[in-house]
C-alpha cells in the first residue's frame, strides 16, 4: 500500500488508527504459549479482530528479533498475513549510512516486504536518502518522539531552532510527501503547530496515545490537514487488553472504541 492508497483508505474506513504489534512473549495469554508459533498465533488472532477497524499496522521489530530466526520467521508470517489492504510499518529505527543503509532498505522493502520503515536522521541525509530510492515505500523519519529523553536531544536550540525542526526542514527536502513521513508523539501536543508549520502536508506517524496518556483529541486538533495526515499507533491498549482466551476479542473492542472516536472527530473537521 502506497500513501495515495492510505489517504483513500482512511477516508472510506473513516479512521487512522494503526494497531502495533509489539508482540512481547512474557506478555500474551499463557494458553498460547503452547502453540508451535505463538508470537504468530498472538498476531493472527489480533489482526482478524482489529483489521475492519484500523488503516495500518506497525510490528515492533525488537520484540521479533530478540527471539532470534523464530521471532524472524513469526514476523514474515505476521507480514504476509496482513496482507495488501493495510499500511504495514515495520518499526526497525535504523540509521546508517551507505551500503549498510541501502541493505536496510532492501531488508525492509524486498526481503520482508514493508509499505515504510521508521529511521534515525542522526547520522544526516545519508541514512535517509537510500530509502527514497523504492517507489512507492515511505521513509517515516524519527523527528520529536514520545520519551521523556526526547528533550536531551531533539529540543535542544540552535541558531533559534529546536533540533527537531531542522530535522523536519532537511528531511523534508530530500524527498515528496509521498515518500517521508515523520514520527511525533502524541505526549507533546503543544508542538504539533510548529510541526506543521514546517511540513503541513506530510503524514506523521503517532505514538503515545492510550498507555503513554497522549490525546487523541488534542492529536487531531492540532495535527490533521487535509488529508487527516496523520497515523495514531496503539499498542499495548489494544493488544493485550485481556490476557485470557478472550484476548483477540477484548482487543477488536479496543480498537474499535478508537475507530469510532476518530470517526467523529473526522465527522466533525
Amino acid at each position: 500500500m502506497n500513501k495515495q492508497q492510505l489517504v483513500q483508505s482512511i477516508r472510506t474506513k473513516k479512521n487512522f488508527l494503526c494497531v502495533g504489534l509489539d508482540t512481547d512473549l512474557t506478555k500474551i495469554p499463557a494458553h498460547l504459549l503452547q502453540e508451535e508459533d505463538p508470537i504468530f498465533a498472538f498476531n493472527k488472532a489480533i489482526i482478524d479482530a482489529t483489521r475492519d477497524y484500523c488503516v495500518s499496522y506497525k510490528p515492533n521489530l525488537a520484540f521479533y528479533e530478540a527471539q532470534g530466526i523464530a521471532g524472524w520467521n513469526a514476523l514474515i508470517k505476521t507480514v504476509n498475513y496482513i496482507g495488501k489492504e493495510h499500511f504495514i510499518i515495520l518499526d526497525a529505527k535504523r540509521g546508517d549510512i551507505g551500503n549498510t543503509a541501502e541493505q536496510y532498505a532492501k531488508t525492509f522493502f524486498e526481503t520482508m516486504p514493508g509499505d515504510s520503515v521508521t529511521i534515525a536522521p542522526y547520522m544526516g541525509e545519508d541514512a535517509i536518502t537510500p530509502f527514497l530510492k523504492y517507489e512507492d515505500k515511505v521513509a517515516i523519519v524519527l523527528a520529536l518522539t514520545s520519551n521523556p529523553g526526547a528533550a536531551d536531544f531533539q529540543l535542544t536550540e540552535s541558531n533559534g531552532q529546536a533540533l527537531y525542526e531542522q530535522v523536519l526542514q532537511k528531511s523534508a527536502s530530500l524527498g515528496t510527501t509521498d515518500n517521508i513521513m515523520f514520527v511525533v508523539g502524541a505526549t507533546r501536543p503543544a508542538y504539533f503547530t510548529k510541526v506543521r508549520a514546517i511540513v503541513p502536508d506530510h503524514f506523521l506517524l503517532v505514538p503515545g496515545v492510550g498507555a503513554q496518556g497522549g490525546s487523541l483529541e488534542e492529536v487531531y486538533k492540532y495535527g490533521a490537514n487535509q488529508e487527516v495526515g496523520l497515523i495514531v499507533n496503539v499498542s499495548r491498549q489494544i493488544l493485550f487488553a485481556s490476557n485470557g482466551t478472550d484476548f483477540a476479542v477484548k482487543a477488536g473492542e479496543v480498537a474499535k472504541d478508537y475507530a469510532i472516536q476518530m470517526s467523529k472527530l473526522m465527522d466533525h473537521a
